[in-house]
C-alpha cells in the first residue's frame, strides 16, 4: 500500500490557509487584484489538500490486482491479467529529475508520482514487478 505522506497533505491546507489569509489582508486593504490571485489559489491547493485527506492511499496490492485511485477520489480495481506494462518514465529538466509510474491497462494509463506513492517509483514498479505483472 502507497499513500501519501501526511507531511504533505497538512503543507498543501497551511498553504491554501496562507493564501485565504493573504486575501483578507488584501481585501481589507482595497487590492483586488491580490484577491483575484490569491482566492484561486487558496481553493486550488485547498483541494488538492482534500484530497491528500479524503483519499491518501493511491495504489494498493492485493492478490487478484491492484487498486489505483482514479479521478479526484474514484477508486479502479485492476485484475493483474489487465495490466499490460508497468514502467517508469524518468525526466531531467532543469537539474531536476523526476520519476513518474506508469501503470497501462490498455483502456487506462494511470500516472502516479513519487509525492503521491511516499517512495520512489521505481522501488513501487518493481515491486507490482514482482508481485504479478
Amino acid at each position: 500500500m502507497w499513500r501519501v505522506r501526511r507531511e504533505l497533505a497538512v503543507s498543501k491546507i497551511l498553504g491554501a490557509l496562507g493564501c485565504a489569509g493573504l486575501a483578507v489582508f488584501w481585501y481589507l486593504n482595497g487590492d483586488l487584484r491580490g484577491v483575484l490571485l490569491a482566492v484561486p489559489a487558496a481553493l486550488l491547493v485547498g483541494a488538492m489538500g482534500l484530497r491528500d485527506v479524503l483519499v491518501p492511499v493511491r495504489l494498493s496490492v492485493a492478490e487478484d490486482g491492484i487498486t489505483v485511485v482514479h479521478g479526484f477520489a474514484g477508486r479502479r480495481h485492476v485484475p493483474w491479467e489487465d495490466i499490460r506494462d508497468v514502467k517508469v518514465d524518468v525526466r531531467r529538466r532543469y537539474g531536476l529529475r523526476s520519476e513518474m509510474l506508469e501503470i497501462d491497462t490498455g483502456d487506462h494509463l494511470h500516472l502516479l508520482s513519487a509525492h503521491e506513492l511516499g517512495v520512489s517509483p521505481t522501488e513501487v514498479a518493481a515491486a507490482l514487478r514482482r508481485r504479478g505483472t
